[in-house]
């Protein structure tokens, strides 16, 4: 039977994964903690190949015997994205940690502002105690 689904506060900022940040606080499966008492972590655990495609490498093949430009095809490169980014969450009694698949930079990208603004939430919460 699949755990019950965590229900989304209303006034949700962002949402990354299983996370789910507030103005005022951070929920996670572990538990829920203070916006202001978090500390956010990031790390990009994914690899980016270029190797050449194979229709590249077909087209040269048939085009070399009719003209040596088929050669050219062997310029052509794909960029293939594997792997995870890691977000860890981290409070007073609270840890949870999270591991997402990415299919491509742009969605490292998009993972890594999510923290980034989350973090901004955190610092600016941070600050209104001062």
């Amino acid at each position: 039977m699949p755990p019950p689904m965590m229900q989304m506060p209303a006034d949700t900022l962002v949402a990354i994964g299983d996370i789910v940040c507030t103005q005022t606080e951070v929920f996670t499966p572990s538990g829920r903690c203070p916006v202001a008492q978090v500390t956010w972590s990031f790390t990009d655990m994914s690899r980016t190949t270029k190797t050449i495609p194979v229709w590249a490498i077909v087209c040269a093949v048939i085009f070399f015997f009719f003209c040596l430009l088929g050669l050219l095809f062997l310029l052509a490169k794909e960029e293939r994205t594997e792997g995870t980014v890691q977000v860890v969450v981290q409070g007073p009694g609270m840890l949870h940690q999270l591991q997402l698949p990415v299919n491509s930079v742009a969605q490292i990208q998009d993972y890594n502002a999510r923290v980034g603004y989350a973090r901004s939430l955190s610092a600016a919460a941070g600050m209104v105690g001062y």
